[in-house]
């Protein structure tokens, strides 16, 4: 008899519902999901809204006994740095959302996976690393409410790099996290506006390498239940679960 496959997920919050949700309609195939949130009722009113095999945990070791085949952290920065040793010690598959840790914890496991989020164009980055990049910026335009702001005139947040505008901002530039762990060791300069203007999240990346430069550009609507991430985020790392299952 096979055994069940399961996913775990931390964090039942809005990528965690959207994930959630995928499965239950089957866009992701396993058998049960196992849930840690350290809200154990935001961990209930998930599993009470599904019609799919929920079993919530009310802590990581319990979660790790149920022996996923794969976890999504989809928590915090801070979730991922403190359960970060144990997840790694279970060598189970770890889709991590706040990239933002892992520019001081390291992705040196082949255990450990992120996905583009809200950008794209990972793949080209990657490449363009081993030839050399001279330079890459990201320049990203929130609207004020999701940058905790009420500008009414566009207000240039931050200027940097990305370890620092991850730390910053922890919830709003993963994306910035994600671009530099693509690139090391290149740094990626970052620029962060309040742009009133501006409905959709949008990400510039301007990319200088040996061989020719790069322009990308996103524009993602946030996240309904949530204005500090973009939905692709949570679609993101729906197609990296997919994947993994798969394998």
């Amino acid at each position: 008899m096979a055994k069940p496959k399961r996913v775990g997920l931390i964090g039942a919050g809005a990528i965690g519902t959207v994930l959630a949700e995928a499965v239950q309609r089957e866009l992701v195939v396993c058998d049960e999901l196992v849930v840690y949130d350290a809200d154990l009722q935001r961990a209930q009113n998930l599993k009470n809204s599904l019609q799919f095999p929920v079993k919530i945990v009310d802590n990581i070791d319990t979660l790790l006994a149920q022996k996923p085949k794969v976890i999504v952290e989809a928590a915090s920065q801070q979730a991922i740095t403190e359960y970060f040793d144990k997840l790694l010690a279970a060598d189970i598959d770890i889709i991590v959302m706040s990239t933002g840790a892992l520019l001081s914890l390291g992705t040196g496991s082949s255990r450990i996976h992120f996905p583009p989020g809200a950008i794209g164009g990972l793949d080209a980055l990657s490449s363009a690393t081993l030839a050399g990049i001279d330079e890459i910026t990201l320049t990203t335009h929130k609207p004020p409410k999701a940058l905790g702001k009420d500008n009414t005139e566009e207000l240039i947040v931050y200027e940097g790099y990305a370890r620092e505008a991850a730390q910053r901002f922890p919830r709003e530039m993963n994306v910035a996290a994600t671009l530099a762990l693509t690139v090391k060791p290149v740094k990626v300069k970052v620029q962060v506006v309040s742009d009133p203007k501006v409905k959709r999240n949008t990400h510039e990346i301007n990319v200088k390498w040996h061989y020719g430069e790069m322009h990308m550009q996103f524009a993602n609507d946030p996240h309904p239940d949530n204005p500090h991430t973009s939905a692709l985020a949570a679609w993101s790392a729906i197609k990296l679960l997919k994947t993994l299952l798969e394998t």
